[in-house]
């Protein structure tokens, strides 16, 4: 097949480009397998991901469901596919998960059954590399004649697992049937000269992680070949013939304008954050790409105009997307959970490429509030939608019929360590405030520390250095904070603030600490007043987390309680509710009555008996000021 013209001149630029690893990427990441998570907050979680959360993938994917027997039929060539063509993906994040989990929870027992998957998983794939079941089992024939059919999405799933697992136990046969598939794929499109636009993005960043652990430029150049196919007219559904129905709606799949003149989020919103990432990812790594100014007018777009307070995103049911800026409707609210997924990889990248504070303030508010959410406390049970309002009938649930998001959510959190910290050559950078200790090489430099901190519930973080460290300190200051002090050894320091990091210039010593003092206290705040649904109304937020009324802690009905300017907010920790809480109570006077009630983390809500919730409360504007405690 003869070369596309597209293709020849984005081959001649990417020839044209010197190997350049990680140009553009000012901090990078500190690796999740050298930072261990040890506060009371996110450790009990973490070990319900190992010990409650991964059983339960385990079960739906081989017990429950027919995901591992539908490898098992491809392998013997015969036999029906069970569940819908991209289940196979699920089976791939759940391995992924699982080889986080090993990382820093070891189990032999685990390990095996991961072992065993895989050795499924390998005897699907066909001769020429390929592996998808659904089409092995009903016909080889059709694939690779819908772009929409998510076969790429699935290979870059299988991807970023077999790194994984390699990562955590230095077996290879994941990442070899991977890799298999990624050649098969690049010898059947860009090779070619052959069109294709992935339905479902996920893997062009698989791609830029196969090359980052093979060092081979040829992936990531495809990842760039990938996201340079889109905007041109090129996708399709329907065998690979453009039919008079036009069923492959451009804006829906990111496919209305080359990537690097995307300047507002539109289609799917999942979709959309992992072109994204890849687009981060792809910037980083090979100049001049244009995208940057699109990724910064996107982040401007997501942020101040499509995203809820919990750092959710997403509105429409039929679509899973977006609709008109500031249309953020709360009981309606999609808020999928591995759109929330999304939102803190893409942010952690943004952060990765600017230095910028304000990336990891979505980060944090979304995985402290939406992302937390799509998991119940025991870690059995899962929302795939996170309302902001309910009048008692949204519910988690075991398992769902389109199970992305438990796999999602759980790989994940069992990864959480990565966003703690980066470092470039001159500085360490503190992004989530997470108790932990930690060693690890920052270029030729040794680096012990350990972060001790009750946060949420709390604003003060302590960090001792066990080490010599010889880098600028410096301290992300949350969005939300108003009032912050920092001590070096029990002496206040003054700080200078610089894109969001409070930063510390001096030559560290074994021994030093560093504490951080961040007021927290309740907040009664305002929706931007564009957004129609939330008028007149207001949401209470303390610290990182965003605050909601469930019916079981009040008398009232929730949709009665309102809030005012002379609202009396009052935290308080509740050791023995919601696996311990700071709950928010308010008192609010009204002519001849008060009325009292209680707030709970927003996360936390459905995890009793059933009834209504709500986070924006209707408002009312009185003479005297609320009080915040």
């Amino acid at each position: 097949m003869k070369k596309s013209l597209l293709f020849v001149s984005l081959l001649l630029a990417l020839n044209a480009c010197q190997k350049t690893p990680e140009t553009d990427i000012v901090n990078k990441h500190i690796d999740f397998s050298e930072v261990h998570i040890s506060d009371s907050f996110w450790s009990p979680r973490l070990e319900r991901v190992a010990t409650v959360t991964i059983p339960v993938c385990i079960d739906q994917t081989e017990v429950q469901t027919g995901r591992i027997r539908n490898f098992e039929n491809a392998a013997k060539g015969e036999g029906r596919h069970s569940g819908i063509f991209f289940d196979d993906s699920d089976v791939y994040k759940a391995l992924e998960a699982i080889a986080y989990s090993l990382i820093n929870h070891p189990d032999s027992a685990l390990e095996a059954k991961a072992d065993e998957w895989i050795e499924k998983i390998a005897a699907a794939q066909q001769q020429d590399g390929y592996i998808n079941t659904f089409y092995t089992l009903t016909g080889l024939n059709k694939r690779w004649t819908d772009m929409d059919k998510h076969e790429m999405y699935c290979a870059g799933h299988l991807i970023e697992a077999g790194i994984a697992y390699k990562k955590a136990t230095g077996k290879t046969l994941l990442l070899e049937v991977g890799t298999r598939m990624a050649d098969h794929i690049m010898s059947l499109f860009s090779e070619q000269g052959r069109h294709w636009v992935p339905g479902h993005e996920e893997i062009e960043l698989a791609m830029v992680k196969l090359y980052d652990e093979t060092g081979e430029r040829k992936y990531l150049d495809y990842a760039y070949w990938l996201l340079s196919q889109r905007g041109h007219g090129y996708g399709y559904t329907e065998n690979g013939i453009k039919d008079s129905l036009d069923r492959w709606n451009a804006p829906y799949y990111q496919d209305a304008v080359p990537v690097k003149d995307l300047r507002s989020i539109s289609g799917h919103a999942v979709r959309s954050m992992y072109l994204y990432c890849a687009m981060s990812d792809v910037a980083a790594r090979i100049p001049n790409t244009g995208y940057e100014e699109a990724l910064d007018s996107l982040w401007e777009d997501v942020t101040k105009r499509n995203m809820y307070v919990t750092g959710g995103i997403g509105v429409a049911y039929c679509t899973e997307g977006f609709a008109a800026d500031y249309e953020l409707p709360n009981k309606e609210a999609y808020c999928e959970t591995c759109a929330s997924v999304g939102m803190a990889l893409w942010n952690s990248r943004m952060a990765e490429r600017t230095g910028d504070a304000k990336y990891y303030d979505i980060v944090e508010r979304s995985v402290y509030n939406a992302l937390l959410a799509g998991i119940n406390l025991e870690g059995n049970r899962f929302f795939y939608v996170n309302p902001l309002a309910s009048d008692g009938n949204h519910h988690r649930q075991a398992w769902f019929g389109c199970a992305c998001c438990p796999s999602n959510i759980c790989r994940f959190l069992a990864s959480l360590g990565n966003y703690i910290y980066a470092a470039n050559d001159t500085a360490l950078y503190v992004n989530l405030y997470i108790g932990n200790e930690s060693a690890f090489a920052v270029g030729s430099e040794q680096v012990d520390l350990a972060m001790m901190t009750r946060y949420p519930w709390d604003g003060r973080t302590d960090i001792r250095f066990r080490s010599d460290m010889h880098k600028i300190l410096k301290l992300r200051l949350p969005d939300w904070c108003r009032q912050y002090s920092v001590y070096v050894n029990d002496q206040e320091v003054k700080t200078t603030l610089n894109n969001g990091y409070v930063s510390l210039r001096r030559q560290w010593h074994k021994g030093d600490q560093v504490t951080m003092y961040m007021e927290m206290p309740a907040e009664i705040i305002a929706a931007d007043p564009r957004v129609k649904a939330d008028e007149s109304r207001r949401a209470v937020q303390r610290g990182p987390l965003v605050y909601c009324v469930e019916q079981v802690d009040n008398n009232a009905d929730v949709e009665t309680i309102s809030l005012s300017d002379s609202t009396c907010l009052m935290a308080a920790y509740q050791t023995d509710l919601l696996d311990g809480v700071v709950v928010i109570d308010g008192e609010e006077r009204t002519a001849g009555s008060t009325v009292v009630f209680r707030l709970i983390p927003y996360y936390a809500w459905d995890n009793r008996e059933s009834g209504k919730m709500a986070v924006w409360l209707p408002y009312m504007k009185k003479e005297n000021g609320f009080q915040n405690k």
